[in-house]
């Protein structure tokens, strides 16, 4: 008999040890090579030149269509649903009855109850179970990551992102025009290599540029043009290593732990879930430890989404988030590392002593969610959430979520790396030691250049 998440949530009695203990690594990021050329080069493109990211492979998208489509959507996203078109995306948010969010993901408006969601597994499958048990008259449709098909690269659409300070550059020549004049997440429609590709005005590492996407038997073609297109500019196609570095700059927490884990209301859905689902799967890694799974989980304050709510319409979770919107909120902001006591980490890999925890460069997540300690005069102050290197700022960094009263740009804190006791059973981890690195609370985003593009731009408006 086929088990759910409940059921191994039962067995291992508490789902932070079976998360923590969990055998599964960090998300991958497969159909590119690590590297094109090197992660230094390309990370800096995105800063200097333009990049062509190419994000085919490693998110899910869900169709859903039909007479209550809308109905649905609306009922479990915290968003307002008032300004639906086909010219614009929006950031699809679904919480839980008690607040915590699920996950995030861009919904399309393809046409008349006819709708796409793209990016995390996590709040597609929430939809998926409340169209399958809800009684709506709605049909839906999952084309999921390669890394959980058979098929990998038997995807129904690519999708592509093109950016950078000549990224607008590269779009005239491959145009032949320069490209329409089209607001933040605002879509249209353009001609690339005598395909018809559909656009969203977006930028993941917060420099200008556009979101392509189409049928996957055009992708090649397209990608072949922009590429050709940009050699005269320095684009650099951007690989599998320095994807996931991006975020440390634009200032998006990627990974929030799914609120499911825990509340009687959602007791169904855990037994819904099967074993092999995402949340099954999912790992937990970082010297944040609590044994209450809810301390795991964020707000849409804390991730920068609270301005996205609308309480207006009735929707699920609405009732805990408005005595939530009540109180005071933890801050989402950046830390920059002390550069000699990540110097100290690293060497502590030389020589005989006890180390520190590996860091990997650009990206140092070795779990799917990863959750360090940030501390202050002897207590916990907040969470860490991503954490790595980035070329352009010559620094290390992490994205984490404060208490307000140490969130001000300027506070010391410490960033506690690595895990307790030597390390879980994670494969991902090796026997160390845990160590505190002095850590500056810095602005959010951290990228100058995203903060003074992105102004008034939902997440990504600065936060200090």
């Amino acid at each position: 008999m086929a088990k759910s998440l409940d059921d191994l949530i039962q067995a291992a009695g508490n789902p932070v040890d079976m998360l923590r203990n969990s055998q599964t690594g960090p998300n991958v990021y497969p159909g590119v090579p690590p590297e094109f050329t090197n992660w230094r080069d390309e990370q800096e493109a995105w800063q200097k030149t333009a990049v062509l990211f190419t994000l085919s492979f490693h998110m899910a998208d869900l169709l859903v269509e039909g007479r209550d489509a809308v109905k649905l959507l609306s009922h479990l996203g915290i968003n307002t649903f008032r300004n639906l078109s086909r010219e614009r995306a929006k950031q699809f948010i679904p919480c839980s009855h008690d607040g915590h969010v699920i996950g995030d993901v861009i919904l399309f408006q393809l046409a008349e109850n006819r709708f796409n969601l793209v990016g995390r597994v996590p709040a597609l499958s929430w939809i998926m179970f409340h169209a399958a048990t809800g009684g709506y008259d709605v049909k839906v449709e999952l084309d999921e990551r390669s890394a959980a098909r058979p098929d990998p690269f038997n995807r129904k659409s690519y999708r592509f992102q093109i950016q950078g300070p000549a990224a607008m550059k590269v779009m005239t020549k491959v145009l032949g025009a320069p490209p329409p004049e089209v607001k933040f997440f605002h879509v249209c429609g353009l001609t690339i290599a005598a395909r018809q590709v559909s656009a969203l005005r977006h930028g993941m590492a917060g420099q200008p540029g556009f979101e392509l996407f189409g049928p996957y038997a055009d992708g090649q073609a397209v990608r072949d043009a922009i590429v050709k297109a940009g050699e005269e500019f320095g684009l650099c196609q951007v690989g599998g290593r320095a994807y996931s570095s991006n975020t440390l700059e634009s200032g998006w927490i990627p990974s929030p732990l799914p609120a499911v884990y825990s509340g009687e209301l959602m007791k169904p859905y855990r037994q819904w879930l099967t074993d092999q689902s995402y949340e099954a799967k999912a790992s937990i890694g970082g010297s944040f430890i609590s044994s209450k799974i809810e301390d795991y989980y964020l707000t849409p304050w804390e991730m920068g989404y609270g301005s996205f709510i609308d309480f207006e319409h009735d929707f699920i979770g609405r009732e805990a988030l408005q005595k939530l919107a009540k109180g005071t909120h933890r801050k989402k902001v950046t830390l920059a590392l002390e550069d000699a006591d990540i110097m100290h980490a690293i060497g502590s890999q030389l020589g005989k002593n006890e180390r520190a925890k590996f860091m990997e460069f650009p990206s140092a997540v070795y779990s799917m969610h990863p959750f360090d300690k940030v501390v202050a005069g002897g207590r916990t102050v907040g969470v860490s959430t991503w954490i790595g290197y980035s070329s352009n700022e010559r620094k290390m960094l992490t994205l984490a979520v404060l208490d307000a009263d140490h969130a001000e740009p300027g506070t010391e804190v410490g960033f506690v790396w690595g895990e307790e006791n030597g390390g879980t059973r994670k494969p991902t981890v090796e026997r160390h030691k845990q160590v505190e690195i002095r850590a500056i609370v810095s602005a959010v985003p951290y990228a100058e250049a995203v903060r003074k593009t992105y102004v008034d731009r939902g997440w990504r408006t600065p936060t200090m």
